[in-house]
């Protein structure tokens, strides 16, 4: 099996529907995106560990998850957990040039890791992906507002400054125990919410932790 196969597979079962989303999943190849042992199993429809206890998402659950926050050209996302890069490289390409995503990465290895991986497209090089190492729960105050924010890993409750960063009309798609949920900012605290159970993530790493650092870009 192929990459582009795996990519049919997601069309043919319409969890890809968006023409620019599906060809921004094409251009990032998430071979590039695993541990070395874990390659040949790259095209496997599953999740796969990249230390840490944490785990590149399944290619089903990323492909559901972006057509629910519609990322569109030019605008600003950010990212939450967003671990080995696979998902923030296909943001960026989903947003385009004059696009930006600020990946969010509470973990120092994993994030050292994102970045390695990311810099097999130039993204951080080419100024479309800021890659932070920083507490996701908090969101990213000082690049706010952001047009659409997505979470990788499950939180208990949708954090408030997700809430505050967001534009009205923006969207967040996050993991609140085993659903995802889709939120779209109507008004300055109103929200119209989506449930879709049926999925398991791991935790979000949130506040102070062994080995922690200061908030640092990429």
């Amino acid at each position: 099996m192929t990459y582009l196969d795996l990519v049919k597979n997601l069309v043919d079962a319409g969890y890809l529907r968006t023409e620019h989303i599906i060809n921004a999943f094409k251009n990032i190849d998430r071979a590039n995106f695993v541990p070395r042992k874990f390659k040949k199993e790259a095209y496997v429809n599953a999740p796969l560990p990249i230390g840490h206890g944490q785990t590149i998402s399944q290619p089903l659950t990323v492909a559901f998850m972006l057509e629910l926050l519609a990322p569109g050209p030019s605008e600003k996302v950010l990212d939450i957990g967003a671990g080995s890069g696979w998902q923030t490289a296909i943001l960026a390409e989903a947003v385009g040039e004059n696009g930006a995503v600020f990946a969010v990465e509470r973990i120092p290895e994993i994030a050292e890791f994102g970045k390695k991986n990311l810099s097999a497209y130039s993204l951080i090089e080419r100024g479309r992906v800021r890659y932070i190492c920083a507490d996701g729960s908090l969101g990213l105050s000082q690049n706010a507002p952001f047009d659409k924010i997505i979470a990788a890993a499950a939180v208990r409750a949708l954090p408030t400054a997700w809430k505050e960063q967001l534009r009205t009309g923006g969207r967040i798609v996050a993991p609140l125990g085993a659903s995802i949920w889709l939120f779209i900012k109507k008004g300055e605290n109103e929200f119209e919410e989506f449930e879709y159970p049926g999925f398991a993530f791991v935790p979000l790493v949130e506040g102070e932790e062994k080995n922690s650092r200061p908030l640092e870009y990429y």
